[in-house]
């Protein structure tokens, strides 16, 4: 794998570090182990959808937390004692492992809801940007002085 240093950019960028920051991010995270498998998908303008495979896990033993833009999905495993139930497993392929999955969200992203489903749990994202940042129209004024004058009555300034 490659890995790419991103110092040249801190000492020529200005505030530019997040950014940074998160390209050394992706990067890292790239090299991981790929387990859960997941799909991210747009399901409208500013709404999205990730799934995370997560086939034998409970709602209990998940864990979804959202902290300054990092969406961090957990999944711990509960003990599960096997010989007590009589089991013999002559082979075991299904993933029991704890894993922890990690998404970098955009400013303004928030966590809408979560679903536990046929293996797949769905997590559905939306962009709530504040009144203050969506675009108004302003109405532009004339000032009095450029009002044109209504027959018969004089102008105050005349």
């Amino acid at each position: 794998m490659r890995t790419y240093d991103f110092t040249p950019l801190y000492r020529s960028a200005v505030g530019f570090d997040r950014l940074a920051g998160l390209l050394e991010s992706a990067a890292r995270t790239s090299q991981e182990n790929g387990w859960p498998p997941y799909n991210i998908e747009t399901t409208g303008e500013n709404a999205y959808r990730i799934e995370i495979a997560v086939a034998g896990f409970k709602p209990d033993e998940l864990t979804l937390e959202v902290k300054e833009n990092l969406l961090t999905v957990t999944g711990r495993k509960t003990a599960n004692d096997d010989a007590g139930a009589g089991r013999t497993y002559l082979h075991r392929g299904l993933a029991e492992r704890d894993f922890e999955r990690r998404f970098q969200l955009a400013d303004y992203v928030v966590v809408k809801s979560a679903d536990l489903a046929d293996g797949l749990l769905s997590i559905e994202l939306a962009r709530e940007l504040p009144e203050a940042l969506k675009p108004r129209r302003i109405e532009i004024g004339v000032p009095a002085s450029a009002k044109p004058l209504i027959e018969g009555k004089k102008s105050k300034a005349a």
